[in-house]
């Protein structure tokens, strides 16, 4: 019996590395990417034909082989090559969260590409449709640019359902307070039922004010958003994965400039880049979810930086504009500055970060 289920647990341990392959390749900045697949560093990549300045997304195969990317602009598919009809999505290589792509949860075959517009621009957020079986298998796009909701902030994040086959898409209405969640579903996306969740502080104000971005905990139970320029400010959320509701908004603010937000792999800090007013004052602060206890934790040499995103290490990378490294916040469970930030953290290989990291579906 003890033999049978150490089998068990060694065979449900396989599977949940197996699930997790989808984030081992990173594309993002000019044209840098990381792998995660081998070893225990990742590695420069060096292939990526994408350049963007901040949000980026990619797709790859449950076990972690690339089928494609995009900038919300342009979609490459694993030839690094532009797919014939994915040079005109109504995205942004300049909005914080430009693309999030997300599997068909009734087909291995088909993919939607979420886009988002800059600066709560009309163009608003805006979903294509990938089919994996055209172009030899290359991919390619028969539907493109449809319409779900205008104007919107530059915030989108997705999270698996409570039944762990559908994932919830959500975004945030620009000049308004509120949340805007999708269901995707084998049924394709529940465009006609979005649910909406008024709460927290209004996305408004100068065109600007829409950038900051929006993440999910690696439960799916909590939701944060970074607040730019006039809010300046990080909020966090209750997320419900059954019914898409956002709820009981606590605030951490002043930051001025705050842009990118990512939790602990224990589901208990959060984390936010902030920039001083105009650039130039780069801080990463650590927010205590219980204790409600900030500390800053470090300080870029950069005077820009942008997104954090979990890696499939559990360390949290940080985007330097313009930079040859990465930052790592090296040990992100742990309290205060025992977390380790860490400015130059690994090299792009002669490629250089921007503002973005991609943003992948939090799958609980």
């Amino acid at each position: 019996m003890n033999r049978i289920l150490l089998l068990l647990s060694l065979l449900s341990l396989a599977v949940a590395a197996q699930a997790q392959r989808r984030n081992d390749l990173w594309y993002f900045g000019q044209q840098a990417g990381l792998s995660f697949a081998e070893g225990n560093e990742p590695k420069p990549l060096n292939d990526g034909k994408m350049s963007t300045y901040e949000g980026s997304a990619v797709a790859t195969t449950s076990s972690g082989q690339l089928l494609f990317y995009t900038n919300g602009e342009t979609v490459w598919n694993r030839a690094h090559r532009p797919m014939p009809n994915g040079t005109r999505l109504m995205g942004s290589g300049s909005s914080t969260q430009s693309a999030l792509i997300v599997p068909d949860p009734g087909s291995g075959n088909i993919f939607y590409i979420f886009t988002v517009a800059p600066q709560g621009t009309p163009n608003g957020l805006r979903y294509s449709i990938v089919d994996m079986t055209r172009d030899d298998g290359m991919g390619d796009l028969p539907r493109v640019n449809m319409l779900l909701i205008q104007p919107v902030a530059e915030k989108l994040a997705a999270v698996r359902h409570t039944n762990g086959r559908d994932v919830w898409v959500l975004a945030h209405r620009w000049n308004s307070n509120a949340f805007v969640a999708y269901l995707v579903t084998a049924d394709g996306i529940q465009s006609a039922k979005p649910v909406m969740s008024n709460v927290g502080s209004m996305n408004a104000g100068p065109g600007r004010n829409a950038i900051g971005a929006l993440k999910f905990s690696p439960d799916g139970k909590k939701v944060a958003a970074a607040l730019w320029r006039e809010t300046n400010k990080f909020e966090v959320y209750d997320f419900d994965r059954t019914t898409g509701k956002v709820s009981n908004p606590v605030s951490f603010g002043p930051y001025a400039e705050a842009y990118g937000v990512e939790f602990s792999p224990d589901g208990r800090k959060l984390y936010g880049t902030c920039n001083g007013v105009g650039g130039g004052e780069t801080q990463i602060w650590q927010f205590d979810l219980k204790t409600k206890a900030k500390t800053m934790v470090g300080k870029s040499a950069n005077r820009k930086i942008g997104a954090l995103q979990l890696g499939p290490d559990r360390r949290i990378y940080v985007a330097r504009e313009d930079n040859p490294h990465l930052g790592i916040i090296q040990y992100p469970d742990s309290l205060g500055k025992a977390c380790s930030y860490l400015d130059a953290g690994v090299k792009l290989g002669g490629r250089r970060s921007k503002l973005g990291l991609p943003t992948f579906v939090v799958a609980p």
